[in-house]
């Protein structure tokens, strides 16, 4: 597909609806994003066609979903460049994979006097669970801090690394700060400490190609749903070598491979942590995500969004009283600000009469916030299906806002 936007706008219907009598300028999409046509159609199709549990049927339909289920753990194999379907993981989305890391992780791997790393810039899906494991298991949970434009000082953290520490966790995109942060370079200078990492890439898999063996990470986590797929889908990739050794997360059906009175043995991976029925429908409509993002080309997504960031950034710099919050010199398309002393939620309703959708608040990351003494910010966040002409609109709502508070 070439990069045409009027003919990607129109694969989206939810683009077409008027808020307040006006066309939706949806900028929400760290939230979530929304879905082309063809997702939708995969999943109508799934349910006239082909409903039903995967798997455990010899007949007809259940070996047809089983197949088309299997299909897409091949092919978010090769979107992310992984080596293995065995390392692919289906799950509910980034929140409950990086549960599971650090529940099984943490069961394994982490005792009492041991340490984990993260950074202040994380949202909580991947700050509270390692905070909870590390109470659970006596250990301590080591911070690392953040420079004023948004970026992590590599020196800090390998000065945090040493013989006690079992894992680093770090997102790959800040879903506040827009930074991508130097992942590559964090995991080769935790390897050289024998120390694995995860990343949280919920905010990186739909904006920047993802290749986990050129990172060369450990465990990789996001969602269906900020990837223009169903919500409830999301993957967990992860060496063979920590799944293996790992317990199960859940228990249940498809995980199982022997049960007996006395105790139950389980199955081979990936199936070993997929417990119960799946989102078999969510996961036919992350299949056709995939493929319509391939159609357009992660790296074509990427040089258009960096084009949306620079413009908007631009043009709020023209502003008097905003303050941007993330000015990493590696960035993501969105942008977090303040409209001078106006709070964001303020701010938001306002914008959001003016038919534009906007984030406010702390988006689940009152760590930074607090950090950065805050009570949260006003978040715009585009996607490829988004214009330039759609970011003069919302300076023209922030022009409202400044109007209507004097």
């Amino acid at each position: 597909m070439n990069f045409n936007i009027e003919q990607i706008r129109a694969d989206f219907p939810i683009l077409q609806r008027k808020i307040y009598n006006r066309e939706l300028v949806y900028f929400d999409n760290g939230a979530s994003t929304q879905k082309p046509r063809q997702v939708i159609d995969a999943i109508r199709k799934y349910y006239e066609s082909d409903n039903c549990n995967i798997h455990r049927g010899v007949h007809h339909l259940s070996v047809v979903a089983t197949e088309a289920y299997e299909e897409t753990r091949k092919l978010v194999r090769d979107f992310i460049h992984a080596q293995n379907t065995s390392e692919i993981i289906f799950t509910k989305g980034a929140t409950e994979s990086l549960n599971l890391v650090a529940s099984s992780f943490g069961k394994k791997y982490v005792g009492a006097g041991d340490e984990v790393i993260t950074t202040i810039m994380e949202h909580h899906s991947n700050f509270v669970p390692w905070q909870m494991m590390c109470a659970e298991r006596g250990a301590t949970l080591r911070i690392a801090g953040i420079n004023g434009r948004g970026e992590l000082d590599l020196a800090e953290i390998e000065g945090m690394m040493n013989e006690k520490t079992r894992i680093v966790a770090i997102a790959h995109v800040s879903n506040v700060l827009g930074t991508i942060n130097p992942v590559k370079e964090i995991i080769a200078m935790a390897h050289r400490h024998g120390i694995p990492v995860l990343l949280d890439g919920a905010q990186g898999v739909s904006h920047l190609p993802v290749d986990v063996q050129d990172l060369d990470c450990d465990f990789y986590c996001f969602s269906g749903h900020k990837m223009y797929a169903p919500m409830g889908t999301g993957v967990l990739y992860g060496k063979e070598k920590y799944l293996e050794e790992m317990p199960p997360y859940q228990l249940g059906g498809e995980m199982i491979r022997d049960v007996f009175v006395d105790h139950t043995t389980f199955n081979e991976l990936p199936y070993k942590f997929e417990a119960g029925t799946p989102n078999v429908e969510g996961v036919a409509g992350l299949h056709a995500a995939i493929v319509y993002l391939n159609g357009i080309g992660m790296a074509n997504i990427a040089h258009y969004e960096d084009q949306l960031v620079e413009y908007a950034t631009g043009k709020l710099s023209e502003l008097q009283g905003i303050r941007i919050y993330g000015t990493a010199s590696h960035k993501a398309s969105l942008v977090s600000f303040l409209i001078g002393n106006i709070h964001p939620y303020d701010a938001g309703m306002i914008i959001d009469k003016m038919g534009i959708a906007v984030r406010t608040g702390h988006h689940c990351a009152m760590p930074l916030m607090d950090f950065l003494k805050i009570p949260g910010t006003v978040r715009a966040s585009f996607a490829f299906y988004n214009t330039k002409g759609e970011i003069d609109q919302l300076i023209t709502a922030i022009r409202k806002v400044q109007e209507m508070f004097g």
